[in-house]
Order: structure tokens, then sequence, then C-alpha cells
């Protein structure tokens, strides 16, 4: 085993949000360092109920920008089915409406 390569495994205290602590092994920090959580299982939203991603405004960004996104049927693109659409004949009902126009 090679020396020196591995770093120092030592005791230190971790805190919990809510204050509680406990003692555990890590690499982190000094020998006796307190390591305060920001975020622990207790008040992580995975853990303590999820996200509502209602609340967040997530789905409804995401329903925004790609609720009207459909998939064109096989061999045509999107915008294959454009180019058709301004290829197409107008009808003499329609050359009526544009002269009144």
């Amino acid at each position: 085993m090679k020396a020196d390569i591995h770093p120092d495994y030592h005791k230190i205290t971790v805190q919990m949000t809510d204050g509680t602590k406990y003692d555990t092994y890590s690499t982190w920090g000094k020998e006796g360092d307190v390591l305060q959580l920001d975020v622990d299982p207790k008040t992580h939203p995975a853990w303590v109920g999820g996200v509502n991603l209602r609340k967040t405004g997530q789905m409804e960004k995401f329903q925004n920008k790609f609720g009207n996104f459909s998939v064109a049927s096989k061999g045509n693109s999107v915008a294959d089915a454009k180019v058709e659409a301004k290829a197409a004949p107008k009808k003499k009902d329609d050359k009526k409406d544009e002269e009144k126009a």
C-alpha cells in the first residue's frame, strides 16, 4: 500500500437543521469540527411530501412551450406540410375576399 495517498479519516459532529447532533467519521474538515447542514432529510421536499410542480410554475412553463407540439406523420415533416399549404391553389371565394380587403 502506498503511503500518504489517503485523506485523513477522523471523527466529526454533524448538526441537523432542527439542532440535533450526531457523531460520525469523515474526511471533511478537521478532527472535532461541526458540520452544520442547510438541507437534510427532515426539511428536503423529496422526503417531506415532494415537490408540487403546479406551485413552482414549471409544469405551466412546459405546457406553454410544448403544448402545441405534434409529431408529423411518417414520411412528412412539418416543413413539408407548410410548403404544401402555401402551394395549394386558392379557392375562388378566397380571391373575392382578398379583393374586398
